[in-house]
């Protein structure tokens, strides 16, 4: 019985691949089968796996809502351990083929509301972490806290440090997303310190990575938030996860932010990075070109053209918003330099930027002290002040003014000892 399930098994997994609906009867009727041998629980969690694949692969989520169900009275005869991978192999199935996050949440909520009724502690708490991890998915981190909020006092009272490390570097995300960089910090550290308790799979370790150099860039701390990208790149890299191409795309941003935009050439052509040659190292080749020649035309010719690779990244999309707005500081610099008094337009012209951004860039320049100047409105044109001369009287007065004090002192400790 058990070799015939097993050919039936090696068969519809072919049919699955080939999205063949002749795979649906073969797995349900592997499922039906009687026997509850040790065997033949291996071949039908197998086949619900490939019947999960199945449907995710057809974006069937009321048919894996009801596979689940259906299968319930199946988990009563495994241990609750097994139970808990299949739920979540599922889970994770549908999570990476559907696109509708809204069916998501609620197929968790009904599979933690189920391993509530059935008091299963173990794999309701990694349901809840999944479900916090949709609710970041779709920008609900209010919600996604509340969740991570309760389950942190749980899993903390149970010591379950790998399920620890991956609510702290959630949270850490969701706090980094929300802006609260200090909080997003405190997260990573705590996440950190239960991934060193235990033994962390690279995949995790490579993601704790990825968020610790995410922070040091924002913190323009390059040279650190480089070395942790690398770290994570050649982790994924030894998995051949797909990720080790944005932790290349991360590493070379720090090169260009660091202004050595120069030895990108070097690290693409590197024996690990050319098998991830592709628009993403090419958008990223094109912004260091765009850095190098001090050109803001080709800095948005560049985003324009590898919109996807660049602008859906908001890591990416931030630290070149940054880029931009110092190319256009310096390249405005140069050009007001040789004049007292300009033509707002005339700038608009020489920079090839609109006039109306190019005259909302100076005034904010301005107003930072970057700019000596006005904008004269009347006359739609700029007016620069020479720098006024350091005044070298008032600090050497500071200066007497401090050692006359000293002096004071010392003679009144003096007259003390004496009296």
């Amino acid at each position: 019985m058990t070799e015939h399930i097993k050919e039936l098994l090696k068969k519809a997994k072919q049919l699955v691949e080939a999205k063949d609906p002749e795979a649906l009867p073969i797995l349900k009727e592997i499922l039906s089968v009687p026997e509850q041998s040790e065997e033949t629980a291996n071949v039908k969690i197998n086949a619900i796996s490939s019947l999960g694949e199945y449907y995710s692969k057809l974006g069937a989520a009321d048919q894996i809502r009801q596979l689940l169900k259906d299968l319930r009275p199946f988990f009563q005869t495994i241990p609750k351990a097994r139970t808990a991978k299949i739920v979540r192999n599922l889970m994770d199935q549908v999570s990476a083929t559907l696109k509708n996050d809204q069916l998501l949440i609620e197929l968790i909520n009904e599979s933690i509301e189920w391993t509530k009724s059935e008091k299963r502690t173990f794999l309701r708490q990694r349901l809840e972490s999944k479900l916090a991890a949709t609710y970041f998915k779709t920008r609900e981190f209010q919600s996604a806290l509340k969740i991570l909020g309760q389950l942190t006092r749980e899993v903390k009272k149970l010591d379950d440090k790998p399920l620890l490390v991956e609510i702290f570097l959630l949270e850490s995300y969701i706090q980094h997303a929300l802006g609260h960089l200090p909080k997003a910090r405190a997260a990573l550290t705590a996440s950190r310190t239960a991934a060193n308790a235990i033994y962390c799979p690279p995949i995790l370790q490579a993601q704790i990575d990825i968020q610790s150099g995410t922070l040091h860039a924002e913190e323009r701390d390059y040279k650190t938030a480089y070395s942790y990208f690398y770290e994570a790149f050649e982790s994924y890299s030894s998995m051949d996860d797909p990720e080790a191409t944005k932790a290349l795309k991360y590493m070379l941003l720090c090169k260009i932010m660091t202004n050595n935009a120069d030895e990108i050439s070097s690290i693409v052509s590197g024996k690990l990075a050319l098998k991830y040659d592709g628009k993403d190292l090419q958008a990223m080749k094109a912004i260091a070109l765009a850095h190098k020649d001090r050109s803001i035309k080709k800095l948005e010719d560049a985003k324009g053209h590898f919109l996807h690779e660049l602008s859906e990244d908001p890591v990416i999309e931030r630290h070149l918003t940054d880029l931009y707005e110092n190319l256009l500081e310096e390249n405005l610099g140069k050009i007001i330099e040789p004049f007292s008094q300009v033509e707002i337009s005339h700038v608009a012209n020489l920079v090839d930027l609109p006039q109306e951004r190019v005259e909302r860039k100076l005034s904010q320049m301005i107003l930072d002290k970057k700019l000596n100047g006005i904008l004269d409105q009347g006359n739609n044109c700029l007016i620069v002040f020479d720098e006024p001369p350091a005044d070298e009287v008032y600090p050497a007065s500071l200066d007497t003014i401090s050692n006359i004090s000293k002096v004071v002192d010392s003679l009144y400790n003096k007259a003390g000892k004496l009296s």
